[in-house]
């Protein structure tokens, strides 16, 4: 017989069908393990969501060398492995935090791994997120890598990939034939490229401000959407169809299963970094309360 450990009072929410289990770590002492974080996401044994997030103060998160008072995103992928960063959950988690009573204000300051990220509630209540900086074809990695998709079987495809990097890796290959796609399986590339996973996205461009796009997350399998994916595919569109990012901002709309999200690229001068914002809708479902069971 199982033995109730504890209990956890969350919400369930989504940006653009991409869901997450939010709940409130005041004190820190609620840092759930992987076998935990794949219950709550498991989506006929537990809650179901895509990712976890945690929302504890920064002062608890080991190697945080911020302001400690500001609320951190401690995301975790369905898997219960750790991610630096979540477009989509980033979006959720401003909105929980908003509609708790955590914070008071429609425009604050996020911790996560990839570093601060500030977000506005927008009066249409979408929420606004400035993402970073966003490199394609980062030093640390080739300039394409091929990507497989169901490996094994007859609909194998492969596709050279342009790495991205959004705080977190991403993988994006271009194709009019996404909507064919099997997902199902995992994509694999060779190894020694990404080794710490990657999330591959297949993208079909209308042209410059017009994209669709199709992901495959890394710990999780296909998505509806992908925020950082979303940002990644903006930039590398750009970049492929050799369109020179300035001052003022340039808006992509991206298509994913779940929704329509804009991105906006900029750039202050050629040498600087491309900066990136992310727009789109966050909604909380519901809330409730959950015994998470001795799992041993």
């Amino acid at each position: 017989m199982m033995v109730p450990m504890r209990d956890i009072t969350f919400a369930k929410g989504h940006g653009t069908r991409n869901d997450f289990v939010v709940y409130t770590d005041h004190s820190g002492l609620l840092d759930l393990d992987p076998v935990e974080v794949r219950f709550l996401c498991d989506r006929r044994g537990g809650i179901g969501a895509d990712g976890m997030l945690r929302a504890v103060r920064a002062k608890h998160i080991l190697g945080w060398d911020g302001d400690p008072a500001i609320w951190f995103m401690d995301y975790r992928n369905a898997d219960g492995s750790v991610a630096e960063m979540c477009g989509n959950g980033v979006r959720v988690f401003v909105r929980y935090l908003y509609e708790c009573g955590l914070v008071n204000e429609r425009s604050m300051s996020i911790g996560t791994r990839a570093g601060l990220r500030r977000a506005e509630l927008l009066p249409d209540d979408r929420v606004r997120v400035e993402m970073g900086p966003v490199r394609v074809e980062p030093g640390r990695l080739a300039p394409t890598v091929p990507i497989t998709v169901a490996e094994g079987t007859p609909w194998s495809r492969t596709w050279q990939a342009q790495p991205v990097d959004v705080g977190n890796p991403h993988a994006v290959s271009f194709t009019d034939d996404i909507g064919t796609l099997d997902l199902t399986h995992q994509p694999v590339w060779p190894i020694g490229e990404f080794p710490d996973g990657v999330n591959a996205e297949f993208v079909r461009v209308h042209d410059a401000g017009h994209v669709g796009m199709r992901v495959h997350e890394r710990g999780v399998g296909e998505t509806e959407s992908c925020g950082t994916g979303t940002v990644a595919v903006a930039a590398a569109t750009l970049s492929r169809l050799g369109v020179q990012v300035g001052p003022q901002e340039h808006m992509v709309r991206v298509d994913v299963p779940g929704g329509t999200v804009e991105v906006g690229l900029s750039r202050a001068t050629p040498q600087a970094p491309v900066l990136a914002t992310l727009t789109g809708p966050a909604q909380l479902v519901y809330n409730g309360t959950i015994v998470i069971p001795d799992l041993s």
